[in-house]
């Protein structure tokens, strides 16, 4: 019997990187996975994966920030599946930039999926979960979200509002006497394809604000790992997705509020 056996989850951003590890972790160990991204070919093919290999899954078209949108996909999941015990919350975009080059828009862009995303979820989660007897959100924050980092203070900004909220409603579902638990996920230099989406400008290429690979637009994540992880080593996503997969599970029924840290020893 799987971990998460006949639970209902949600995973947001699960078309690629940690939240595709997590539904397919989530998946395996018999959750019902309600995949979402705005990737809609590679978000089916997750689900095509899942299903061949035996385990349930569907996938929605998602704008984390549009909350009509979220108050579907909350609906329709507890329509087809009888409930909701799971929500990783896990989309996000980076933008590099030192601060006082960045512009209105690209804080706001990042605020918006980052930290408005997660609330979206969380506020249209609790009564759908409350309703099925409880459950566990995870939301996924960073280790930019526990101390700062030059050329990332947006993102900082956005990871830390999502570890310290998620505190604060961990302690509103444990005094409403909900049984849902509340926690932060905060991985350091995972290999995945977030990388590969940093929007990086000439000029910050010029500053080494990160180790960028010529012509792709694409942090180094290899090379930045060996400087900055103490493990000499970037971490998978499988990995990350085996801490969702214990907070999700019922071995972690005494946490709520807290932070998992996967980070190789940079926070240490």
């Amino acid at each position: 019997m799987g971990r998460v056996e006949g639970k209902v989850a949600i995973v947001t951003g699960g078309a690629s990187g940690i939240g595709r590890a997590a539904a397919e972790v989530l998946a395996r160990e018999g959750a019902i996975v309600v995949i979402t991204d705005l990737q809609k070919p590679e978000g089916e093919g997750v689900v095509a994966g899942i299903m061949e290999r035996g385990g349930r899954a569907v996938f929605k078209t998602q704008d984390v920030v549009d909350e009509e949108v979220w108050q579907s996909v909350v609906a329709s999941t507890v329509e087809a599946f009888g409930g909701l015990d799971i929500l990783v919350n896990n989309a996000g975009i980076g933008v590099p930039s030192p601060i006082v080059d960045m512009t209105l828009q690209d804080w706001r862009r990042q605020r918006e999926i980052n930290l408005d995303g997660v609330f979206l979820g969380v506020k249209h989660a609790i009564p759908a979960m409350a309703a099925s007897g409880g459950g566990s959100i995870i939301n996924i924050s960073s280790v930019a979200g526990l101390r700062g980092s030059p050329g990332l203070t947006g993102y900082n900004a956005t990871k830390g509002g999502v570890r310290i909220f998620t505190k604060g409603v961990a302690k509103e579902c444990a005094a409403g006497g909900l049984n849902i638990r509340v926690n932060s996920v905060h991985p350091g230099i995972i290999d995945t394809p977030i990388w590969t989406k940093f929007d990086v400008t000439d000029e910050q290429r010029q500053g080494s604000l990160l180790p960028i690979t010529e012509g792709a637009n694409a942090v180094d994540v290899q090379a930045m790992a060996q400087v900055a992880v103490p493990m000499g080593v970037a971490g998978t996503a499988e990995e990350i997705a085996n801490g969702i997969l214990f907070l999700a599970s019922d071995e972690a029924s005494h946490m709520t509020g807290s932070e998992l840290v996967i980070d190789g020893g940079i926070t240490a």
